[in-house]
């Protein structure tokens, strides 16, 4: 074992750049490539990675330092170190690096005892444990599907479980590529952050030039270590760090228009923990020096959603200033029991406040003629069995409320933050509310508008299973531009369903009933099925909502118009 000093590699500029972030602390455990720190230039930030694996010993810098080439970053402790002046036992054992004269000639047979090794040395097998990165809270979450098995090899971005939080559910990537070792966790684990998730076996594999120039380099570090023509004389030596320094630097100059976050003041690990977390970082507050973002406002971001409460950006809430309704001990008046809510249950209840708070609604009560709709229905029951489906209803009703998307575009649009733009959709997204033992969920039916009915009711029924086993990924039940929530045969006449935000509308359907309908001569018995339009007022007017209803009422009365 010897302790190295890892110092800054040549980063093209004589200019000094300054510590923002620090990635690793003493004791941590890293590997070739690991990066320890993240410095700042006048025109971009860069992440220093480490040339070789080992502990670290110690820190030699602090956030706000400057540095420049050469800086030492930290000292490593490493297991390989000791095989460096075996590598160059074609010279003389010199113990001194004293040897400056005798030695400045022969810098030119070195690389070729020493290629070979350093590259033997770089592809070194190892495993390496995956761990559940920060999800900013103590609470557990729950392993609902494991996607390897052992054996399976893995890219760095490749999922390895499917956690579910109180939103949705996420994949955690393999962080390394490799070979799934083993597997430290099942399905129905309940699991924290840095819980160990599986063991990959990775192998570290040098390019021949990058082999070469570390060969150079040390050969060069241990006959001239103090001599300032060293980096003049042994370019080939500088050639790997510095092409690092230029693609770090070459990757953060590269426009990402698309994105809002690319335009937000973080770093290159800040920005990783927010992909891997989900996070909008043009909606996270940071808290560093020039507003710059960090990895703890990130874990503050995502701590505050998982609870409920109010995150550190600018976003908009409303109601802040409502008073709560006090606790009452309410075992003064019998016995009581308190029950936790299930964290879907909670995200729900904070949801519907917020769109109660945020949105003006209207609600308006119909119902539609769905005699000729049942009777065509129940004569298809045979089909659908062979079809491995139960055609109920609500594929109709989404397929109706497709069709009156695209008849009355003013539905399908969502209000600007700004409050004076509307986004218009060119797509027709419908969710569909579906109970489940653990509370409400409503996945996406994709374009509705272009299924026929078995595909919508095969979309509905595969998201309901989905949803009742806890495997809806987020992709799930994101996208919708309506909701259609339906009572079946749960009773009621009609009920006022909160507008889903940012949709603004939503269908609440009731149990159908027979009923005697006048048709102008006589009285005929008919069944009619009651629904409930609600919709957010600073986007539809009640014209607009009278004539949704108008049309949906027609498409459910005669279903060979949805064919039209």
């Amino acid at each position: 074992m010897a302790v190295e000093k890892i110092q800054v590699p040549d980063l093209g500029s004589d200019d000094a750049v300054e510590v923002i972030e620090l990635l690793v602390k003493v004791g941590d455990s890293i590997s070739e490539n690991d990066n320890l720190v993240v410095l700042e230039s006048d025109k971009a930030a860069m992440e220093i990675p480490s040339p070789k694996a080992g502990v670290v010993k110690s820190v030699l810098v602090q956030v706000g330092s400057s540095v420049k080439t050469g800086t030492a970053l930290i000292e490593l402790e490493t297991a390989g170190a000791a095989a460096a002046p075996a590598a160059t036992s074609a010279a003389p054992p010199a113990a001194a690096p004293t040897t400056v004269a005798p030695q400045a000639a022969a810098p030119k047979e070195s690389p070729k005892v020493e290629a070979p090794r350093v590259a033997a040395q770089t592809g070194a097998v190892s495993v390496q444990a995956v761990r559940i990165p920060d999800l900013g809270t103590d609470d557990a979450v729950e392993v609902i599907d494991i996607l390897v098995k052992v054996g399976d090899e893995v890219g760095t971005e490749g999922g390895l479980v499917t956690l579910e939080t109180d939103k949705a559910a996420m994949d955690v990537p393999a962080q390394v590529a490799g070979i799934v070792k083993a597997i430290k966790v099942k399905v129905g684990d309940k699991v924290k952050a840095g819980a160990h998730l599986a063991d990959i076996e990775t192998i570290s594999v040098a390019s021949a030039a990058t082999a070469a120039a570390t060969s150079a380099a040390t050969e060069v570090q241990a006959v001239a270590p103090a001599a300032p023509v060293a980096a003049a004389s042994a370019p080939v030596a500088d050639a790997a760090p510095q092409v690092a320094a230029s693609a770090a630097l070459a990757v953060r100059h590269t426009p990402v228009a698309s994105s809002p976050s690319a335009e937000v003041y973080a770093g290159p690990a800040v920005r990783k923990l927010a992909r891997e977390l989900g996070v909008d970082l043009a909606r996270v507050a940071g808290t560093g020096t020039r507003g710059r973002i960090q990895k703890e406002d990130v874990h503050a971001y995502v701590k505050a959603n998982l609870q409920g409460g109010t995150a550190p950006a600018a976003v908009v809430t409303g109601g802040a200033g409502i008073p709560l309704v006090e606790d009452i001990d309410f075992s003064k008046f019998g016995p009581v029991e308190e029950v936790e809510m299930t964290k879907l249950h909670r995200v729900t209840a904070i949801n519907m406040t917020k769109s109660w708070l945020n949105v003006p609604r209207v609600t308006q009560f119909d119902e539609a003629d769905i005699t000729d709709l049942e009777q065509f229905r129940t004569a298809q029951k045979a089909l659908g069995e062979k079809k491995g489906l139960k055609l109920t209803p609500l594929p109709f009703i989404v397929k109706a409320c497709a069709q009156a998307l695209t008849a009355h575009p003013q539905f399908n649009v969502s209000l600007h933050s700004s409050g004076t733009k509307l986004i218009r959709k060119q797509y027709v997204h419908i969710g569909v509310a579906v109970a489940t033992p653990n509370g409400l969920m409503v996945p996406v039916v994709k374009n509705a508008d272009k299924k026929s009915i078995w595909e919508i009711a095969k979309d509905i029924q595969d998201l309901a299973a989905k949803a009742k086993d806890r495997k809806l990924s987020r992709e799930d039940m994101e996208g919708a531009c309506f909701t259609v929530t339906s009572l079946g045969n749960q009773g009621g006449l009609g009920f006022t369903p909160i507008v889903n935000a940012p949709e603004v509308a939503i269908l609440g359907v009731s149990r159908a009933t027979v009923k005697p309908v006048w048709n102008g001569k006589e009285f005929l018995p008919r069944t009619m099925l009651p629904f409930s339009l609600a919709y957010d007022h600073r986007a539809v007017n009640g014209v607009d909502g009278g004539l949704f209803c108008t049309t949906l009422g027609q498409l459910l009365s005669d279903i060979r118009l949805m064919v039209l």
